[in-house]
């Protein structure tokens, strides 16, 4: 990683530890608009979060996809809930519209305006937040000048999704693989929590004790918490790649390992954690429910799997 990147992990991962407490995560996902409307503007402006892949002379910063990742998984590992995810998929439509509409990127690149790219209308990513829908089907690009949105009743109370259908639409270029780069921000997502997850579960075994002596020294729990830190950097790797070169068959790659990894980490959380893990007073089964419900998004594992067939027959 660049010391720019290195420089904006930091930042982030400061703003998040000030302002992002879980306590706020907890207030922030219960509130009208299931985000933290001040953090949202502190992110924008000082880090230019929303800015990062939109080019300099439409108003971002001029970043690549790689940045846009860097404070995905700084976010998603404390599960902050943010407008970013949907945000950086509209502006990457936007970006490949036939003819961009500059105005809303830089509302967009502000924060000022919220976006989100429709894959399956019943799940949408800031569904019912957004100000600027479009929606990828059949190679198309479609913007959605007219649409109604309804929350939908998911188990994870830290993303917020919604029912989205739409009223008028316009078509405005040629889809430009947005459906892979969302798998692969996703992975991103799900590897930052994955490795904050097994942190906390470390630091759990280490404080509980049982039989006279903490829990994290008995040797079946190490060789398992080993396990799952293999498995969570390996993944990593494979979404490393990803960002750096992203493609259908490196997004699937990265999508079925992060899945694989978050999930096992989570379940494993819930059982070291012991029976109160599942209670709503640990933060362990916030990540329980986030793991579950990332796995599903854009399509389960399984869905990526076939993807690879061909990679392998």
């Amino acid at each position: 990683m660049s010391d720019e990147r290195e420089m904006l992990r930091d930042t982030v991962a400061s703003i998040v530890a000030k302002h992002a407490s879980p306590e706020a995560v907890r207030r922030a996902m219960e509130s009208e608009r299931g985000y933290d409307e001040t953090l949202w503007t502190l992110l924008c402006e000082q880090v230019g979060a929303a800015a990062l892949v939109i080019p300099e002379d439409m108003g971002g910063a001029g970043g690549e996809l790689a940045d846009a990742a860097v404070v995905v998984e700084v976010l998603g590992s404390a599960l902050v809930p943010t407008p970013l995810l949907g945000t950086t998929l509209a502006e990457l439509a936007l970006l490949a519209a036939d003819e961009p509409d500059v105005d809303a990127l830089e509302a967009l690149a502000a924060g000022t305006s919220i976006g989100a790219v429709v894959f399956d209308p019943n799940y949408v990513v800031n569904g019912d937040v957004a100000d600027v829908v479009l929606a990828c089907e059949d190679g198309r690009l479609d913007r959605w000048s007219g649409f109604t949105a309804h929350p939908a009743v998911t188990m994870d109370p830290t993303r917020r999704l919604a029912r989205v259908e739409a009223t008028d639409t316009v078509t405005i270029g040629s889809d430009p693989g947005l459906a892979d780069v969302a798998a692969i921000l996703l992975a991103v997502e799900q590897i930052g929590a994955a490795a904050r997850c097994l942190d906390l579960t470390v630091a759990y075994t280490k404080e509980r004790v049982q039989f006279g002596r903490p829990i994290g020294s008995f040797q079946a729990l190490k060789h398992r918490m080993a396990d799952l830190y293999v498995l969570v950097q390996t993944a990593r790797a494979l979404v490393d790649d990803a960002v750096a070169e992203p493609s259908p068959t490196s997004a699937a790659l990265a999508r079925v390992a992060a899945s694989e990894a978050f999930t096992a980490v989570a379940g494993e959380a819930i059982q070291m954690h012991g029976g109160v893990g599942i209670t709503w007073e640990y933060d362990i089964q916030l990540y329980f429910k986030r793991a579950h419900g990332s796995a599903q998004l854009l399509g389960p594992p399984r869905d990526f799997l076939r993807r690879l067939e061909p990679e392998v027959l």
